[in-house]
Parts: C-alpha cells; structure tokens; sequence
C-alpha cells in the first residue's frame, strides 16, 4: 500500500511539474524575445528542458515500482538510477548549449549584445519565485517517497532558478549599460546547470554500486536486534543498498539448547523487527548460529 501511496505521490508531484515548467516556459521565451533578452531565452530552453526530464522521472518512478518477476527476483529500483542518469546527461547537454549560446554572442559584440527590456527582468522575478517553490515542494515529496530520480528533479528545480537568479543580474547589468552581462549571464547559468548535473549522475551512480548503509543506520540495524532478549550476539551483519532500498543479512546466536521451532521464532521476530522499524528495508534474511559453553560461540 504505502508502494502504491508513494507512486501515486510521485506521479502527482510530476504532473504539476510538467504543468508548471510548460506555462513558465512560454512566459519565459515570450518575455525574452519581446524583451530581446538572450538570457531569458536561454532560461526558457532550460524549462523546457524540464518538461522533457520530467517524463523521464514518470518512466523511471514506475518501472522502479514494478513488482518483482522472474528474471528481476530483487526488483526494479535501479531502474530509477537509470533514470536519473538519464536525467543528468539532458541536463549537462542543456547546460552546454546555452553555454555555447552565451560564448557566442559575448564574441560576435556588436548588435548580438541587445540591451534587454523591463519585461525580461518580471520574468525572471517570476521564474526566481516559482522555481524555488518548486524544488521545495518536489523535495519534500522526494524525502517522504524515498525517490531518487525524483530528488533529481528537485535539484532541476533549484538549478533553474539559480538561472534565473543569472537572468536576473544579467539583464539588470545590461540594463544599467553593461550589454555584455545578458549573455553572460547565459554562461553563468551553463556552469550551474553543468554542476547540478554532475552531482546527480554522481548520486545515482553511488546508489548503483552496492554500497553499505551508513555507520548510524548500521548501529540503528544492531541495536534492534539485539533488543530481542533471546538474540546473546550477532555474528554478522552485512547491508546494501539497491537503488532506495537496503537489504539486510544477518547472522544472530541463540542459545544451542532451544529447538529448531523455537529458533525459527526468534528469527522471524528479528526479520519482522527490523523490516518494521527501517522502512527502506525491502528485505532481511537472518541466520541463528547455535551458543557455544557460556552463551559463547562454538
């Protein structure tokens, strides 16, 4: 249920993405070639952008949440990682081409440096102010679901309104007399586009690796197994983690006089402890290794 209340939640969050991204798209471009301003430009390209990446986090979100099959026993949720890959190269060619825009325009001089008008800088008002409503929004509904490819999304959020941000301080300098700083601007924007894509392939490539959870998760992991009063140790407690979700193995010591019934029970208590308390944990297997003399180790 709470797969299917977290999919739902994704899908909603994305659909007003894309709602907003479309509406602030045409503002953008429409101010920036009314106003003859490149950066506005560039900064609705980047929305744009939005649009497209965001039918890549939908298609992500739902093929990570399909059940498990035959040939995918553990799942799907690196498909979601897939996405966000997917996510962070759009997002690095985007940057480079309004990169590339920017260099061009600050080469060429002359008439390509337009002195932008007023309409430009209330659209880059508007764009800083929803933008940023944005990536909170679609943050908070990527920590509550878990969502990587989701969080990336959010951080397209936030890069875009840092570009507008740049718009922003560009179409003013230019404004103010200084024609060089619009396409300027467009520069400064590529580098922070080219940043955030960077740290979101890194992210998803690191969710890729199997690496093991944290060492406060871990401690969190020992702790509640070791509640269990009939659990005397842990032999071994290995974790990683795949895509969002973490698998847990676990080899605990009970007490070498119990019955292979009464053994079972207390795994099946730890399995259940532990699945309830760590949410992102899709699944734990737990092995009961027999006391030795003294509630030691054979």
């Amino acid at each position: 249920m709470e797969q299917c209340t977290n999919e739902q939640m994704a899908m909603r969050v994305s659909l007003i993405t894309i709602v907003q991204n479309i509406v602030l798209s045409i503002l953008k471009l429409a101010a920036g070639l009314l106003a003859h301003s490149g950066a506005m430009v560039s900064d609705a390209v980047h929305s744009a952008s939005d649009v497209m990446t965001t039918f890549v986090v939908i298609a992500g979100v739902k093929l990570a949440n399909k059940a498990s099959d035959k040939d995918h026993p553990y799942g799907h949720e690196r498909l979601e990682c897939v996405a966000a890959i997917v996510l962070s190269v759009i997002l690095g060619l985007t940057g480079l081409g309004i990169g590339s825009s920017g260099i061009g325009k600050i080469r060429a001089g002359g008439s390509a440096l337009a002195v932008p008008g007023g309409l430009a800088l209330a659209a880059a008002i508007v764009s800083i102010a929803v933008k940023e409503t944005m990536y909170w929004y679609t943050r908070a509904a990527a920590k509550k679901t878990g969502s990587g490819a989701l969080m990336a999304d959010a951080w397209h959020h936030r890069s875009d309104a840092l570009s507008s941000v740049g718009s922003f301080v560009g179409i003013l300098g230019a404004r103010m007399g200084m024609p060089i700083l619009d396409p300027a601007a467009s520069v400064v924007i590529c580098v922070f586009i080219i940043k955030a894509a960077v740290d979101i392939f890194r992210d998803a490539v690191s969710k890729m690796t199997d690496r093991s959870c944290d060492d406060a998760t871990i401690q969190a992991l020992r702790d509640t197994v070791l509640s269990d009063k009939q659990v005397l140790n842990i032999d071994r407690l290995n974790t990683r983690i795949f895509g969002d979700k973490y698998y847990v193995e676990l080899e605990i010591v009970a007490d070498a006089d119990l019955s292979l019934s009464q053994a079972h029970d207390i795994a099946e208590r730890v399995h259940d402890a532990v699945e309830r308390k760590f949410t992102k944990v899709k699944h734990c297997m737990v092995h009961v290794n027999p006391a030795g003399p003294a509630g030691t180790d054979p």
